[in-house]
């Protein structure tokens, strides 16, 4: 198949409310989706972010604000005429059909000659490795064969736009690594712009450009995953994408050089000034694996702030360990890299935690 002209989506101040306005979905909605990029919405159930893919596909309508699709607002084109495709959690597969007859559909709705069908469907098999299931039907597939499938029936027809609605959902991880793969490099071949939305924070930060992470309809931040991995804007950005440790308190300047962080259960800590930190209520956030774990008094590292814990519980996940330690009233979570012969830090153990204060993150609360 040839790749496909590469176009850009953008969502302008878009609202949409059920219930004569009583029951705001998504509020003031603002994001432009990049010519060819692969682009995620990620965030938990009832986040928005399935109803704004719906809506770029022409299932749900806006009320406020504007649509565009290569420049051209969209706003109150019906689905059929929007030339998007959207390929469905369910894949939703004709059961009677044959492989062929599946993806040859759009295109025969379409009123295609003959050759050029069969020229399109052959090339749309091949790209996604099922040209010898062509005379198969669907109960007779693997999931992610039915998966390719319904991929191969959506980019027959050349849509401007590629949606994908938790696609991999149905499928065991092993097949998802997999199939995640398969998608980020069919999108690269095609070219196509892609959107898609899962709640999976892996799938979305190993296959997407950039995406934003959504909450109760409003796109809490907007970057590259690496970006919003390592510096989300609120604790609700920290907490969804990876895995974090919160502490909230007061922050008091105390020179020039550093400030004073007060956490209720833990104490007082001293830490480095930072740009981002301001007096009053706030809280920090550090990542798991940027946490050093020691035992006596024998570490001494000006980069690291450390404090005195015991271990609650510990989890060998195999590339490390992830540590549960009780500190004052809080709980802290350290991830240390696994080495064969290391020894694991027992139960109730009393430890040392160093953390990396150029890893510690200023949040607003």
């Amino acid at each position: 198949m040839k790749q496909l002209r590469k176009i850009a989506v953008e969502c302008r101040n878009i609202g949409l409310s059920y219930d004569g306005g009583k029951t705001e979905v998504l509020k003031d909605i603002n994001l432009r989706i990049e010519p060819g990029e692969f682009f995620a919405l990620l965030g938990p159930s009832g986040s928005g972010k399935s109803t704004l893919l719906r809506l770029i596909a022409g299932f749900n309508q806006h009320q406020r604000g504007q649509l565009l699709v290569d420049g051209k607002d969209i706003t109150g084109v019906p689905p059929h005429a929007r030339n998007i495709g959207m390929v469905f959690q369910s894949y939703a597969l004709w059961p009677h059909m044959t492989v062929w007859d599946n993806v040859a559909f759009g295109l025969v709705e379409r009123r295609m000659d003959k050759a050029t069908i069969r020229q399109k469907v052959g090339a749309a098999l091949e790209l996604v490795g099922l040209a010898q299931y062509a005379n198969r039907r669907p109960n007779q597939l693997s999931g992610g064969q039915q998966q390719r499938v319904a991929l191969a029936r959506t980019i027959v027809i050349e849509p401007q736009v590629l949606l994908l609605d938790e696609p991999l959902s149905n499928l065991d991880k092993k097949l998802r690594v997999q199939m995640r793969e398969e998608l980020r490099s069919l999108q690269r071949t095609l070219g196509i712009t892609t959107v898609f939305v899962t709640h999976d924070q892996e799938e979305a930060m190993t296959t997407a450009d950039r995406m934003a992470v959504m909450d109760k309809g409003v796109v809490q931040q907007l970057g590259t995953p690496a970006v919003l991995f390592d510096y989300p804007v609120n604790p609700f950005v920290a907490n969804f994408v990876g895995t974090t440790n919160l502490l909230t308190g007061d922050i008091e300047h105390v020179n020039g050089d550093t400030l004073r962080f007060r956490a209720p259960g833990i104490g007082e800590i001293i830490l480095p000034k930072h740009p981002e930190a301001r007096t009053g209520r706030m809280a920090i956030s550090f990542r798991p694996h940027t946490i050093r774990m020691a035992v006596g008094d024998a570490v001494r590292d000006g980069a690291y702030v450390w404090l005195n814990g015991a271990v609650e519980q510990s989890e060998f996940l195999g590339e490390f360990t992830r540590y549960r330690v009780r500190v004052g009233e809080a709980v802290i979570t350290a991830d240390q890299s696994h080495f064969s012969g290391t020894t694991s830090f027992a139960p109730s153990a009393s430890v040392r935690l160093g953390i990396d204060t150029s890893q510690i993150r200023y949040l607003p609360v």
